[in-house]
């Protein structure tokens, strides 16, 4: 049986439970994951197969073409803004969620980091992880 993994958006409005066991986990450090989080990068679980998600509540989307030329869709919460999930164009079956919207952000484990070529110096992530810098071949 796999683990559970449950969380949403800040104010509760969003929910979700998945249970499957992610193919991935990763930090992102493109400009477009610094502008989404107002950090220095955005962190990941990605689950393949959309069968295994739960969602309760209505999120607001916005699309953005990334740096692959793909359209990726972005939900957050109307009411306090957090982002919750990503969704891709090209890969429909793959369903990710923000590894801090996790109610037990703990079971994020980071494999590896991608667009580190936009990486700050400031904004330290784990050295021993493998670093791309742009996204590796799937």
């Amino acid at each position: 049986m796999s683990r559970v993994y449950a969380g949403g958006c800040a104010c509760g409005a969003i929910r979700y439970e998945i249970s499957a066991e992610p193919i991935l986990m990763s930090d992102c450090q493109c400009r477009d994951c610094q502008h989404k989080s107002g950090t220095g990068h955005g962190s990941y679980v990605t689950f393949s197969g959309r069968d295994h998600v739960k969602l309760a509540g209505e999120a607001k989307h916005w699309d953005m073409v990334g740096d692959s030329g793909n359209v990726k869709t972005r939900a957050f919460c109307p009411t306090c803004g957090s982002p919750v999930y990503l969704t891709f164009s090209a890969m429909p079956e793959l369903f990710v969620v923000h590894a801090a919207s996790l109610d037990d952000p703990s079971h994020y484990k980071p494999q590896f980091t991608t667009y580190g070529v936009s990486g700050y110096a400031w904004d330290q992530l784990d050295p021993a992880l493998p670093k791309f810098d742009r996204m590796p071949p799937m």
